[in-house]
């Protein structure tokens, strides 16, 4: 099966493929879209190493992976529904980590969101997850706004340390939506 092509009212969500790191590097190179996960924007060579890490990813879980965002005209981001892969996330089957990362220029205009409902669908409807689970820094309001509109709930606030990143010192928040209280929804609503 593999990852789908997904299509909303506005996006066409690709499969990450070899090809799409000249954008990876766009992103990425943008000290303010990784405001809330690093201290710096990346290298490109950071960002390629990061790259074949998503690609492998992919490969753990059927049909999970990394989504780039375009328009018709344009890339706007990347999407994430991958296995939980981090310290505070057990891998857990039928669960899933959602997130994404947009060009600046693109921020405040509903893609998040709207790419967040696609995958969310998707994630229930044709890959029959069972929990989907976000987590943010807790000052990141943007993300937590957009994790609460497409019906996900707060969960938990938590504190894995280490961090560098301003803010770092307030934890980080977790947001979930499970299957039996999902309500499909067009994914351009």
């Amino acid at each position: 099966m593999g990852q789908a092509r997904l299509i909303t009212a506005r996006l066409e969500l690709v499969p990450l493929a070899e090809g799409h790191l000249k954008h990876e590097i766009e992103l990425d190179s943008d000290p303010e879209v990784l405001r809330y996960l690093s201290t710096r924007a990346s290298t490109p060579e950071e960002v390629e190493r990061s790259h074949w890490t998503r690609l492998d990813r992919a490969l753990e879980v059927e049909g999970l992976g990394v989504w780039m965002g375009f328009t018709t005209d344009a890339f706007v981001g990347m999407w994430m529904l991958q296995p939980p892969h981090g310290p505070s996330q057990p891998k857990v089957p039928g669960e899933a980590d959602l997130g994404f990362r947009l060009l600046r220029r693109r921020w405040r205009q509903g893609y998040a969101r709207e790419g967040s409902l696609e995958l969310i669908r998707y994630g229930f409807e044709d890959l029959g997850l069972s929990r989907i689970f976000a987590q943010t820094m807790t000052v990141n309001t943007p993300s937590r706004a957009t994790m609460a509109s497409v019906g996900m709930r707060y969960v938990r606030t938590f504190f894995e340390g280490g961090d560098e990143v301003t803010g770092s010192e307030h934890g980080e928040v977790e947001y979930e939506i499970r299957r039996a209280d999902w309500i499909p929804r067009p994914s351009n609503a």
